[in-house]
């Protein structure tokens, strides 16, 4: 296979240790119990000291990084971990990601706890860099939605944007999405939804509607009010009907059953964002290994 290649995208910030920690605090409380690492205490000699390296057996785009070193120096503050292939990085089979040199406890203490955070976000941004990648020659922008994990969110979306993409609204305060449960609350009236909404919302407040017939995107622009409209379940030809129709005047989301491979036909439908659930929600993990790595000593 070829090296993952990443289009051009914003800098990406990374996330506070301070929004972390409890994460990984969790984790480790989880996996190290009552009784500690029982296996580690009962073979490595006291001050025994451990070298290893985060290394990616498969091709994908890493993320996750500053768990994976909370997950070491939360159990000892000692440890060094130097990261080579930061993250957004692309890597291939064998590529060493980060070292790691410490007391063998906190080593092998943090392992699993690291890779699972690790390898989970890797999955994710490896999935989305694949769709970005699949429309790289659209204007289409490639975004997440709230079907993350509970609890995970932030370090879910922020994985999606390490492999190119954008995120859509993190919790329910943070625009207005009118879908179709929301309109039989209006009396089936996309009209007196909108009017609903727009009279509710704040001025930095944006409103997005979803439609799942070209009549109900016809009914929504006579009324006008919304700031996107979310096209749920459209094939291609009536994604670019909808487009046209929306004429600039609001951004155009697609959504349902989009994949690497239908990806392409629907960005050249020439909508503003393909909305991917699978992302964050159905994803594989990538195969990350921490390996005995004297050159670290």
């Amino acid at each position: 296979m070829m090296p993952v290649s990443l289009p051009s995208s914003p800098l990406l910030s990374p996330l506070p240790d301070l929004m972390l920690e409890p994460l990984v605090r969790a984790g480790l409380l989880e996996d190290l119990g009552c009784g500690g690492d029982l296996t580690t205490d009962a073979l490595a000699v006291p001050g025994r000291m451990a070298h290893a390296a985060l290394v990616a057996r498969q091709e994908g785009v890493i993320a996750g990084l500053s768990l994976a070193r909370l997950a070491f120096t939360l159990l000892d503050p000692s440890v060094r971990f130097a990261v080579e292939r930061p993250d957004g990085s692309a890597v291939a089979p064998g590529t060493r990601i980060a070292r790691i040199s410490g007391p063998a406890a906190a080593v092998l203490g943090g392992e699993r706890v690291a890779l699972n955070f690790l390898s989970h976000l890797s999955g994710i941004a490896t999935a989305t860099a694949g769709i970005v990648r699949a429309v790289a020659d659209t204007r289409a922008r490639v975004c997440c939605t709230r079907k993350t994990l509970p609890g995970l969110r932030a370090i879910q979306k922020y994985a999606v944007r390490a492999g190119g993409g954008s995120n859509h609204r993190f919790r329910l305060d943070d625009a207005i999405m009118i879908k179709d449960n929301h309109i039989a609350l209006a009396g089936g009236d996309v009209g007196r939804a909108l009017a609903a909404a727009r009279a509710r919302a704040g001025h930095l407040v944006s409103i997005e509607l979803e439609v799942d017939t070209l009549d109900q995107l016809d009914a929504a622009l006579r009324v006008g009010g919304a700031d996107a409209y979310l096209l749920d379940n459209m094939a291609p030809a009536q994604l670019r009907r909808a487009v046209a129709m929306v004429d600039g005047r609001a951004l155009t989301e697609a959504s349902g059953g989009i994949t690497p491979d239908t990806a392409p036909a629907i960005a050249a439908t020439g909508v503003d964002i393909l909305s991917v659930g699978w992302l964050t929600h159905t994803v594989r993990a990538l195969d990350i290994g921490l390996d005995d790595d004297p050159g670290a000593a």
